[in-house]
C-alpha cells in the first residue's frame, strides 16, 4: 500500500496563547483521494488551512510528514507540492490572469500550462485579459480555480471552493474535484453538505479544532453528518 502523501501528529494553532483553536489535530491523506473536510462556522476549516499553506505562524505540530519525509509548512520543497485556493484571495490584483498564472508556473517551476479547456469550463473566455482587482468575486475564484488544476500539484487545498460560483460552474468544479485524483489528492473545506457528498472519498467532521468524525465510502451519507454536526439548520 502506498504510503501517506501527508502526515500531521497533534497540531496546535492559536491566535492568542492558551486560546487554541486547533487543538491536538492529527490527519492522514492517502495518494489520490478526495477529502471533505466540514465544519460549522468557527471550527478551524480556515485556520487548518492557513496553517498548512504557511500562512499562520502560531502553531506547534508534533510531526509534520509529506511523502514519508520530515517536512515543514514553509519549506520549498513543501510549498512547490501544494497549491492552496483560499475563500478569498486579494493578492496580485494589478496581474491579468494570464500574468498570474505564468507567474505561478515560473514560482512552481513548470511549463506554462494549457488551460483552454478549463477556461471554457468555468465560461472565463471574456476575463482572461482583465486585472484581477476589476473581476467580480466568482470570477475572481474561477481565475484561482483554474491555475490550480492546470498546475496539478500533488496536494491541492481548496478553501470553501464553492463560494461566489454560478450554478454551472458549480456543477463543472464537482466534475475536476472528482477527476484529480488522477494527479493528486484534493483535501477541502466547506460548510455547503452536497459539495462534500458529491465529492469525497473522505469526509472529517471537525467540530472544536478537533476531527470529531470520519465518514468513509458508503458511510458519506448527508443525514449522518448533518447528526454529526449537532446543527442541521447550517448546513
Amino acid at each position: 500500500m502506498s504510503r501517506n502523501i501527508l502526515e500531521l501528529q497533534n497540531l496546535n494553532a492559536w491566535y492568542r496563547e492558551g486560546q487554541n483553536v486547533l487543538s491536538g489535530f492529527s490527519l492522514q491523506l492517502r495518494p489520490h483521494e478526495v477529502v471533505g473536510l466540514i465544519g460549522l462556522n468557527g471550527a478551524g476549516k480556515t485556520t487548518f488551512l492557513k496553517t498548512l499553506s504557511g500562512l499562520h505562524e502560531w502553531f506547534r505540530c508534533d510531526s509534520i510528514r509529506l511523502d514519508g519525509q520530515p517536512a515543514s509548512f514553509r519549506h520549498k520543497d513543501f510549498k512547490l507540492n501544494r497549491y492552496t485556493v483560499f475563500a478569498e484571495d486579494s493578492s496580485f490584483q494589478y496581474f491579468t490572469f494570464r500574468e498570474y498564472l505564468s507567474c505561478a508556473a515560473a514560482a512552481y517551476k513548470k511549463k506554462l500550462p494549457g488551460v483552454s479547456e478549463l477556461v471554457r469550463g468555468f465560461h472565463f473566455e471574456d476575463y482572461t485579459d482583465t486585472l484581477l482587482k476589476d473581476l467580480s468575486t466568482g470570477n475572481k475564484k474561477k481565475a484561482f480555480l483554474i491555475t490550480a488544476f492546470a498546475l496539478k500539484r500533488p496536494l491541492l487545498l481548496l478553501d470553501e471552493p464553492v463560494n461566489g460560483l454560478d450554478f454551472q460552474s458549480t456543477e463543472y468544479l464537482y466534475q475536476l474535484i472528482a477527476g484529480y485524483k488522477e494527479h493528486g489528492t484534493v483535501l477541502f473545506s466547506s460548510h455547503i453538505l452536497e459539495s462534500i457528498t458529491l465529492t469525497s472519498d473522505r469526509v472529517l467532521v471537525l467540530e472544536e479544532g478537533q476531527i470529531r468524525r470520519s465518514f468513509e465510502g458508503g458511510e458519506i451519507i448527508a443525514a449522518d453528518i448533518r447528526e454529526a454536526l449537532h446543527d442541521e439548520n447550517e448546513l
